[in-house]
């Protein structure tokens, strides 16, 4: 990475209110950057204007999405999800997203809305596209259908509802808007990384490659403008960045999981064959080649480890601890340099080191204010019979062999078409069977809950 230019402060560009300033109406929302995103790779005021203004050539506004045709969007949905809500002449209800999904997952699509905060678990991030209840792969994107399925049932347990009261072309809109926001979103992380693995601040060389140096006989620092509108190498660039957030979406069909239809368990099977199945998935529920009760617990009230974190949570906690070290940095500083001068000794490069870390707090400090309380993964009971990614013996089949994206949960099933899993097909459709008979499993089979988790386990 070339060297960045001195941080002297951060520009976030932030969704603005929809209040009424006086007798006037405020300006258009617009897209905001993701701070954490921006300041952990030390992308200058500068360098964040124009990723901002290349994500608006390529997606457009809040008001205004716009389709890029290699991403395969519908322009025609993206506008019927989009701007304000309202309905026009003939009945038909625009703004969709804003009427109903904005108030939890934000303008940006990051989970933030007027809302989130006071939501247990806090409304999804869809900008690193991530996933949890498809029926595709661990790493694959989720299919058109794995979204409408979330969106016609819900997520049971969680503050997500039902949709399904929409009319098709609505669901289909807002299906379109949920893919382009996660598009956009992981677009913004390729860039940013580009800047700062290969942007920045260098020393400015004449015809013959020599440092240019000025009156001082300093070298001369230029900044490469972000503008692939001017610079067709970082055309080319953009382009194949766009391509890697694209491939995995247009591949997601082809990602899907699918049992052998030989191993299916039969819908007549007689109750002493589905006894025998489930006892085959209470043993490897328990046991060490599936190894479920680590996390589930011996009870299967989810009281097992529960100190873990999903993505969007280890993002935070890994910005609160080096928040946290680079503060108890600046302190053994300042005592460094106090001691230093105590010794009459020269302390203008150590002070420079020390100004530069306090400003690079300065910019962390504010932005880790804003964060919501960071919850641990807790396991899910599976005694409740509350299955957030549908209770279909599919869906369950799924959350066992993929594991669940972004979370603890890891798949015990192939990791991808062709593979090998830890488990056969049959073993995971026998911890099916087990799970789907734990709400019903008498009191006396499993061991009491662990009383140090009591209070994880009533909530």
């Amino acid at each position: 990475m070339k060297s960045l230019p001195h941080i002297s402060g951060l520009l976030t560009v932030v969704a603005l209110s929809a209040a009424l300033i006086g007798c006037e109406q405020a300006p258009p929302p617009r897209f905001g950057l993701n701070p954490v995103v921006m300041v952990n790779n030390e992308i200058s005021p500068e360098y964040q204007q124009e990723i901002a203004n290349v994500l608006a050539a390529m997606f457009g506004t809040p008001d205004a999405p716009y389709a890029l045709p290699e991403s395969g969007l519908n322009q025609q949905r993206l506008t019927l999800a989009a701007g304000a809500a309202w309905s026009d002449k003939q009945g038909v209800d625009r703004g969709l997203y804003r009427k109903h999904c904005v108030h939890c997952h934000g303008i940006n699509g990051d989970g933030r809305g007027p809302t989130a905060r006071f939501l247990n678990p806090y409304p999804r991030d869809y900008r690193q596209g991530v996933f949890k209840f498809k029926t595709t792969y661990n790493p694959a994107k989720p299919t058109n259908g794995d979204l409408r399925r979330v969106l016609n049932n819900g997520v049971p347990g969680t503050s997500m509802p039902s949709f399904s009261l929409l009319t098709e072309s609505e669901l289909d809109a807002l299906l379109e808007y949920v893919k382009y926001l996660s598009i956009r979103g992981e677009m913004e992380t390729q860039l940013s990384q580009y800047v700062y693995d290969e942007l920045g601040e260098a020393e400015k060389e004449d015809a013959n490659g020599d440092p240019v140096l000025d009156d001082d006989g300093n070298p001369v620092m230029e900044r490469p403008p972000l503008d692939p509108a001017t610079n067709a190498e970082q055309a080319e660039v953009v382009k194949e960045l766009l391509a890697n957030v694209l491939g995995p979406w247009q591949e997601a069909n082809d990602q899907v999981i699918n049992p052998a239809e030989e191993g299916l368990p039969a819908d007549n099977r007689t109750p002493e064959e589905i006894g025998e199945s489930i006892a085959k998935g209470r043993e490897l529920f328990f046991g060490t080649k599936a190894n479920c009760f680590t996390c589930h617990g011996p009870t299967g009230l989810g009281d097992g480890q529960q100190n873990d974190f999903d993505i969007w949570a280890k993002e935070q906690n890994t910005f609160d601890i080096a928040n946290k070290d680079l503060a108890e940095s600046i302190k053994s500083q300042h005592k460094a340099i106090a001691a230093l001068v105590r010794e009459g000794k020269d302390v203008a490069e150590d002070e420079a080191t020390l100004e530069g870390d306090e400003a690079r707090l300065a910019l962390r400090e504010p932005i880790a204010h804003e964060f919501y309380p960071i919850r641990n993964a807790i396991p899910r009971n599976l005694r409740k019979g509350v299955y957030r990614g549908g209770r279909r013996r599919l869906d369950i089949y799924c959350r066992i062999a993929a594991g669940i994206a972004g979370t603890p949960m890891p798949g015990v099933g192939a990791a991808g078409p062709g593979a090998q899993g830890t488990l056969s097909e049959e073993e995971i459709w026998n911890i099916v069977d087990y799970v789907l008979n734990l709400p019903y499993e008498p009191a006396s089979n499993p061991q009491p809950a662990l009383p140090w988790n009591s209070d994880q386990i009533a909530n």
